[in-house]
């Protein structure tokens, strides 16, 4: 059944691609005229730009953006009122400076993410990641539920007796929370004697990791925490680039956008626009951005591209979770993989308590990856392999580690995100 709240742009194709083109062409002008990267990249594209031009403009890469970084200003550094940084999960950390304006876009965006994944004002949000270390994301979770005009516990990352006694005493009813932390908190609240599933919360926003396969089941991480705890899952994707947050509805298939702050495409090797169903690169045009303006921004990620209408009305394109991202490809003995399908069939694996994905290369230069786990026997090291072997045709080497130096391992101070995957080739 349609949701309530729907507009024209969520549900006619026609009127939203009517309505991007302007945005588009707006958005173009801007670039010229107060970009000094774009203006000199759009120097020779004539006339008004709109969606079924969109090919002939160039695209941006992130290497772009890092070593030409403070070129992308649209506005003098007088007008920034807050700076964020990338992750540096491909490489160093790049500079995304925000105006006023940008923020208030940040609020809006996130709070029209909420509604997508179905909740209200009555909600009482629990966010269970950090706002500093330069943390965009965190930033715009907080300030999207000041938007929404719900209620906000602001618990941070870790710390599993506070997590607990915050939704004890406070009772949120929506937790935002990187999926494999919350595991930890199931076995810690059981514990701590806590029933959970006669707690307050009722769904958990997925963050920075999936929760389905590519053809948008529930993966194994997320089978392992609703097979605990009664909660509906919802996938998002985002980053610091975009500025915008793709989010999944209650049915699943497939994150939506928000197509009045951002212009999507989903291309192949050749630049060219995937099909429905077919994998690709996702590039984003972010909209309304006032500070540090993109174009055509090829992001690495390689998702599934979904154009079908969703049973919640919605006629928007759709994403399925990433994949992979480009840059992150492992070569392995003639098998190509992408790490995330290791820490899929790692997840799969209950007896793998905890675990470390690191890609490194060996004397030939060729690729090779070390796991680091958590097991309760170390016999159990050869029932990995094996199954690592039987699902992804790869062995990988095994080291054991305790618990405790494993996420000493994960959890680096001057990072704001665990390190499942290492990349140290």
């Amino acid at each position: 059944m349609p949701e309530k709240g729907l507009t024209t742009l969520d549900t006619d194709a026609a009127v939203r691609q009517s309505v991007q083109s302007e945005l588009l062409s707006r958005h173009i002008d801007m670039l010229r005229e107060r970009s000094p990267y774009y203006s000199e990249r759009l120097w020779d594209v004539r006339g008004k730009v709109d969606l079924a031009r969109i090919s002939e403009l160039p695209f941006t890469t992130k290497d772009e953006l890092a070593a030409h970084n403070d070129s992308f200003m649209a506005v003098p550094h007088s007008a920034v009122v807050d700076i964020a940084t990338t992750s540096g999960t491909l490489g160093e950390p790049v500079a995304y400076q925000l105006t006023e304006s940008d923020l208030q876009r940040l609020a809006r965006n996130e709070a029209g993410s909420y509604r997508i994944a179905g909740c209200t004002e009555t909600d009482v949000f629990q966010l269970l990641t950090t706002l500093d270390k330069r943390f965009m994301a965190g930033l715009a979770y907080f300030m999207g539920v000041r938007e929404l005009g719900a209620t906000i516990i602001r618990s941070g990352p870790g710390a599993l007796e506070l997590q607990w006694e915050s939704i004890l005493r406070f009772r949120p009813t929506v937790l935002i929370a990187v999926p494999s932390f919350v595991p930890r908190l199931i076995a810690h609240g059981k514990e701590m004697g806590i029933d959970v599933n006669s707690t307050s919360v009722k769904r958990i926003i997925c963050i920075g990791e999936p929760v389905r396969h590519a053809d948008l089941s529930p993966n194994h991480l997320a089978q392992r925490i609703t097979a605990q705890w009664q909660v509906q899952l919802h996938s998002t994707y985002a980053s610091t680039e975009m500025a915008t947050a793709f989010t999944e509805c209650s049915h699943g298939t497939g994150v939506h956008m928000q197509p009045d702050l951002v212009i999507l495409e989903v291309i192949d090797e050749n630049g060219h626009a995937v099909q429905n169903g077919e994998a690709g690169e996702v590039v984003v045009t972010p909209l309304g951005v006032e500070g540090m303006p993109l174009l055509r921004y090829r992001t690495g990620d390689i998702c599934h591209l979904h154009t079908g209408a969703c049973a919640c009305g919605r006629t928007t394109p759709r994403l399925g979770p990433v994949v992979g991202r480009k840059q992150q490809l492992l070569k392995l003995k003639g098998t190509s993989v992408y790490p995330t399908a290791i820490i899929e069939e790692l997840n799969a694996l209950p007896e793998v308590r905890n675990f470390v994905v690191e890609a490194l290369r060996d004397e030939y230069g060729l690729d090779r990856v070390l796991l680091r786990l958590t097991l309760p026997d170390p016999a159990l090291r050869q029932k990995v392999s094996d199954h690592l072997a039987a699902k992804l045709r790869v062995r990988p080497e095994i080291e054991l580690m305790t618990n405790d130096a494993l996420n000493r391992l994960k959890l680096n101070e001057n990072r704001r995100k665990l390190n499942i995957f290492i990349d140290r080739r």
